[in-house]
């Protein structure tokens, strides 16, 4: 059963200093534990399918994932991939911290997007990762009707298992690695030390935000029934999870041009 619970993250009242507090530590983590690697490979077959350059990725937050995605893509492909990160609450710091990283293969956008009406200047293969969980089933809906109307290819992939002992992860797992790793976040912030140690309200939203994000996911079939409601016959959609060699999980839908 899904629980679209309060989600402090999805508010627009929430201040942007605890926000990106809290997507800069999704950021490592996501790097570090790998959860995205295995959904690399169907990234590729999705480009390759298509024929695209081109990634837009919406919903984007620290751009966790982006930098493994992008250095692992350019490994394996003949051309350089463009990739965009996008959001709607755009995380402009660590969007630059990323570029300049990368030295300029990881692009942004500075404009609020909206993952349910991208700009049509934005073209190529439209990507989501750890976001579609924040969304109702008709924001879904809408999400991929976007993308179908405007014949974009589509690639979601969501981390993470709907279980007890996840939610038992999330509580014993995350207080300690804010209070191990937040020193060493880049790019350095002081408000990130004064709101994890002095004031943890990063933590504490991070944690609250985890243990929801948990009863949101979607599953492969669910996203795939709604994805057949908004284009049947004029998209190719698939969905299924992939494993980690961590042995965690991520839950994926992908939807390209049937012509």
């Amino acid at each position: 059963m899904r629980l679209h619970l309060f989600e402090l993250e999805d508010q627009p009242w929430f201040p942007d200093v605890i926000r990106n507090g809290g997507t800069d530590y999704l950021r490592y983590l996501l790097i570090a534990t790998e959860v995205y690697k295995p959904c690399i490979i169907l990234l590729n077959e999705t480009l390759k399918q298509t024929g695209e350059t081109r990634i837009v990725d919406l919903c984007s937050g620290g751009g966790g994932y982006a930098e493994q995605v992008c250095n692992e893509l350019n490994k394996n492909t003949s051309g350089n991939i463009s990739f965009t990160l996008t959001d709607k609450f755009p995380n402009i710091e660590a969007f630059r911290h990323l570029k300049n990283k990368t030295n300029g293969e990881l692009r942004f956008d500075t404009r609020s997007v909206d993952a349910a009406s991208v700009p049509t200047d934005l073209k190529g293969i439209r990507t989501m990762f750890s976001a579609v969980h924040h969304f109702q089933p008709e924001q879904v809906r809408s999400i991929l009707q976007d993308a179908v109307d405007n014949n974009a290819p589509i690639a979601i992939f969501d981390g993470g298992d709907k279980s007890f002992f996840a939610i038992l992860g999330v509580l014993i797992f995350h207080p300690i690695a804010f209070l191990l790793f937040t020193p060493f976040f880049k790019p350095f912030k002081f408000s990130r030390l004064f709101f994890t140690y002095i004031i943890p309200l990063i933590p504490l939203y991070t944690i609250w935000d985890g243990c929801v994000s948990i009863m949101r996911l979607y599953k492969p079939k669910d996203l795939l029934k709604i994805a057949k409601e908004v284009s049947p016959a004029t998209y190719k959609w698939k969905a299924g999870k992939t494993k980690s060699k961590f042995g965690l999980h991520a839950t994926y839908l992908i939807g390209v041009p049937a012509g």
